[in-house]
């Protein structure tokens, strides 16, 4: 594998520094739905249908909120967008004080204002690096992700257990406060230096077409596919009583997605972003082959997570260079909607099928679903490439 071109990005000024940064500031959201869910079955002892409302409650808030937050770095700057992070730092600050009947309408809200820190990263990443680097930072990127998510949600379920939910909610509050503030302090720059931002605001459907609709159809597909596969796998495993090894199964997972985003931002050529969800979808569809067993299924787990990360930076390296610098805030805010609702449809789907057959159709049915969004991307993409021929 060629690191030269890791090395290479982490040299680039400012680049090493704000990545570490947003490791930080992006832990404290991944934390967030293991620890209100384990608030609301264990403290306020609503049971875990209550619990999913609020996450389902919660991911609708950041699905209309993110584009919205978005637009706002594009107008107002990244500044006046963080100082909103004081109102959810509140919220998590106060949740503990809520019933559950204020926290299901707040958590909400508090998805709509949520500081879209993914988003953020990646806005900001992309102002440091010149367009030929930038496949290789969008792989760094996503590995970034991946070991937020698997320190946030171990870290907000220790924190519960060890002392109280309570105590989880507010660490969750103040951590993104205090990343919000170091955050306001750097200001990191949101356009790189050779785009130009003058001039009138691009209108919306003057670029969001072609190839930045495919890559907005891609993290919805690849995130309704791993959701399905987050759920089949739970199913899997409490099915026989082995619960308890789903942490190792998920780290198993978080590691060989950082390790494919290793391989892809090492490479020259690489598939499209369509190629890779249908890989990976496709790659989902036989892992019920390890239905019930641990050591099994993690196995059958390591192909098709080893092509996630590749996915998402595929996706965010479209939005860099097809959507406009002046409204990058919007197009990346947008493909945060399309990774949320990814998620909210994944779930019931997989967990229809779960209920009906059991966790190997969870599998097949998620793998399914994620070919025929890719195959919807890639007629869009056919589709573009016939008006550029004819144009």
């Amino acid at each position: 594998m060629n690191l030269a071109p890791f090395r290479n990005v982490l040299a680039l000024p400012g680049v090493r520094p704000l990545m570490l940064l947003m490791l930080f500031a992006r832990i404290p959201p991944t934390a967030a739905g293991v620890t209100v869910t384990l608030h609301v079955v264990t403290t306020l002892d609503k049971g875990y249908a209550a619990a999913g409302t609020v996450g389902f409650a919660t991911m609708i808030g950041l699905g209309l909120g993110s584009p919205l937050m978005g637009k706002l770095v594009d107008s107002k700057g990244l500044r006046i967008t963080l100082a909103l992070s004081l109102l959810e730092g509140v919220f998590w600050v106060t949740a503990p004080l809520m019933d559950y009947y204020l926290l299901l309408v707040l958590a909400f809200a508090n998805g709509l204002v949520a500081v879209p820190m993914m988003s953020i990263g990646r806005q900001a990443l992309t102002a440091l690096v010149p367009e030929a680097q930038r496949r290789p930072a969008f792989s760094l990127d996503s590995i970034s992700v991946e070991l937020s998510f698997m320190v946030g949600p171990a870290a907000g379920v220790l924190i519960a257990t060890r002392f109280s939910t309570g105590t989880a909610l507010v660490a969750i509050g103040v951590a993104i406060l205090v990343a919000s503030a170091v955050l306001f302090v750097v200001n990191p720059v949101l356009v790189h230096e050779d785009e130009v931002v003058d001039g009138p605001q691009p209108k919306l459907f003057e670029w969001l077409r072609g190839p930045v609709i495919t890559a907005l159809i891609i993290p919805f597909g690849a995130t309704m596919t791993l959701s399905g596969m987050e759920i089949a796998s739970i199913a899997s495993l409490e099915r026989v009583g082995e619960q308890s090894w789903l942490g190792l199964i998920f780290v198993v997972m978080c590691a060989a997605s950082a390790l494919g985003g290793l391989v892809y931002g090492s490479l020259k050529r690489v598939p499209s972003g369509v190629v890779l969800l249908a890989v990976m979808a496709l790659l989902e569809i036989p892992v019920g082959l390890g239905d019930g067993n641990v050591a099994l299924l993690a196995i059958a787990l390591i192909p098709m997570n080893f092509a996630c990360a590749p996915t998402i930076a595929a996706s965010t390296e479209l939005i860099s260079k097809y959507a406009p610098a002046s409204a990058r805030g919007l197009a990346l805010g947008l493909q945060g909607s399309a990774f949320t609702f990814g998620v909210a449809a994944g779930q019931p789907l997989a967990g229809v099928a779960v209920d009906h057959s059991g966790p190997p159709l969870g599998f097949v049915v998620a793998g399914l679903a994620g070919l025929v969004i890719a195959g919807l991307g890639w007629v869009l993409s056919r589709q573009r490439q016939a008006v550029s021929a004819t144009s």
